[in-house]
């Protein structure tokens, strides 16, 4: 069994919950998630099953959209509401200030990832450290924030939709636009409605899936890579191209431009991996049969 569940993971649940749901309905071992999503929030959680696993960082690299909820006025150790409350203050700010301030965030920025995060540092988990009460410093990362939009103000809460990179940590977010104003704020509710081309609209709960049914919700590997192109070669060249050897003849490569990857198939449309030209020629550099 090789590809691709769109899953809708429930809140209070954690991203390796989902991981080991799949792993027993499907009776494989190889099975990972793509892009954790915190126990708070609910929303689209791509995961791959058997080969499928080669493609996690690929799926991981695409956009992400939100749809998130922040309260003025209270700070956490968390960024979230599941965290201790460090400070409450009273909110008296103009609408037309905080929706200038929210859309200040947008473009290419540099974000410091929370304490509670998954992220290594020295090979630590930034979490194990905070739950001891530990905190270091974290070197600031750049992500883009292609869009935000806010949807609804209720002070103290404010409602936005944000499409933003791989790396964007929306706890962050919430807390940098409440220092920017002045009052703190945190982190209410998140939903990740689209990862890419995997949506909320084309997902399946968790809690329908069984051994029965998950094959057919199973997408193939080659659909879950849309966003590159197709390349196809003769069937003859199968055995050169999965052994990793570099394809050089000008009358099958000069077409290609370089530096891109391709979803690459043989002419009886047998999908064998991705593919890119470089300086040397063509060659697979993800092996997926």
């Amino acid at each position: 069994m090789d590809g691709i569940l769109n899953v809708y993971k429930k809140a209070d649940m954690t991203s390796f919950d989902v991981v080991r749901i799949v792993r027993k309905l499907s009776k494989i071992k190889k099975v990972g998630h793509t892009g954790t999503l915190d126990p708070l929030a609910t929303g689209v959680l791509p995961i791959c099953i058997g080969k499928a696993t080669k493609l996690v960082d690929y799926i991981m690299d695409d956009f992400k959209v939100y749809d998130a909820a922040l309260k003025l006025g209270v700070t956490s150790d968390t960024y979230d509401k599941e965290g201790s409350i460090i400070e409450n203050n009273c909110v008296n700010i103009a609408e037309k200030d905080i929706i200038n301030t929210v859309k200040s965030f947008q473009g290419t920025i540099e974000q410091i990832p929370p304490m509670y995060s998954a992220l290594k540092v020295n090979g630590k988990r930034l979490y194990d450290l905070a739950r001891k009460g530990i905190e270091i410093e974290r070197k600031s990362r750049q992500i883009t924030i292609f869009d935000i939009v806010i949807t609804n103000i209720s002070i103290p809460y404010v409602y936005f939709r944000i499409k933003c990179s791989k790396g964007t940590y929306i706890r962050s977010l919430c807390n940098d636009i409440g220092l920017k104003l002045g009052c703190g704020a945190l982190m209410w509710s998140l939903e990740r409605t689209a990862t890419g081309i995997f949506t909320k609209d084309n997902s399946v709960n968790i809690d329908r899936l069984t051994e029965e049914n998950i094959k057919d919700y199973l997408i193939p590997m080659d659909n879950s890579l849309s966003k590159y192109r197709e390349l196809s070669f003769d069937k003859s060249l199968e055995k050169l191209l999965v052994n990793g050897v570099i394809i050089k003849n000008p009358l099958l490569i000069d077409h290609i431009p370089k530096g891109e990857l391709f979803r690459t198939y043989l002419k009886n449309d047998k999908f064998i991996g991705i593919g890119t030209k470089n300086e040397a020629g063509f060659k697979l550099v993800k092996l997926l049969i």
